[in-house]
């Protein structure tokens, strides 16, 4: 048994993004409507989500554009305000992701509970923020200080909006990851939030890992699940969820039925 069946009771598992609206501190945050908005926003989503069945949740500050890779205090502890206000109405397995700084996910999940983090752990990336360096050493210790050892870790391989620096192919850095970090799981993506994760890298990255968890991490929708489920062990899902299918707009309760429903049909006939 894997632990997306322990812990999330199903396999070819759908963790639905929860996105934040912008926070404290961020160039968008509407200081008009304030926290008390931002929170019923995410209340709004996260009981949507809950409705559609999905198997788990995960909250991330999605627009707190242009993300940090040295996340302020701020943002983490309006995200920990949010996050301990929902906590009662909070039915399903949860994890979290500060963008982009692993530290803070963690920070944030040994404060509120959440089972898993998805983040950027290791290498070393020319991005739309900069050059993106990594301390996975530091960061795989610092969760033991805060007594995080139990939060399972999602491991970016191919993060949005970024490129390995250095020349390797996939399957090395999937295969060195795995060897020296032992991660949880590995995430594979596309260009953005919302854009197609590649079949083809999938499969390189499964069959070099064949006994790791492998999550397709963006685009995942109603025509393409089933070819990326087939390859994946599951998937995040976000933009598919909000109205019309767009990644500004809040979720569609009546979008996250349809999907889990196929969903389930596809599961049941594995």
């Amino acid at each position: 048994m894997t632990w997306l069946k322990e812990i999330l009771g199903t396999e070819k598992a759908i963790i639905a993004m929860c996105h934040l609206l912008p926070l404290p501190g961020d160039p968008y945050f509407n200081s008009e409507k304030g926290m008390d908005y931002v929170v019923e926003m995410a209340r709004k989503d996260l009981h949507a989500l809950q409705e559609g069945e999905v198997d788990a949740i995960m909250f991330s500050n999605e627009f707190s554009m242009p993300y940090l890779t040295d996340v302020k205090t701020e943002t983490v502890a309006a995200m920990a305000r949010i996050i301990g206000e929902l906590m009662s109405e909070i039915k399903v397995p949860f994890g979290v992701n500060v963008l982009w700084d692993a530290k803070k996910s963690l920070d944030l999940a040994a404060a509120t509970g959440a089972e898993f983090v998805r983040e950027i752990f290791t290498g070393v990336y020319a991005s739309d923020f900069g050059t993106w360096n990594t301390n996975v050493g530091e960061t795989i210790r610092h969760q033991h200080r805060i007594g995080a050892k139990n939060v399972k870790l999602l491991y970016n391989v191919v993060p949005e909006s970024a490129a390995y620096l250095a020349e390797r192919e996939i399957e090395s850095i999937a295969a060195s990851t795995v060897f020296n970090n032992r991660p949880d799981a590995l995430c594979v993506s596309g260009l953005t939030a919302g854009a197609k994760t590649d079949v083809q890298l999938l499969m390189r990255v499964k069959e070099a890992v064949p006994n790791t968890i492998l999550l397709a991490n963006t685009g995942v929708n109603f025509t393409n699940f089933k070819e990326q489920l087939s390859i994946a062990d599951g998937a995040v899902v976000g933009t598919t969820f909000k109205y019309d299918g767009k990644f500004e707009n809040h979720v569609d309760v009546d979008r996250v039925k349809r999907f889990m429903d196929k969903v389930k049909v596809f599961r049941d006939n594995l």
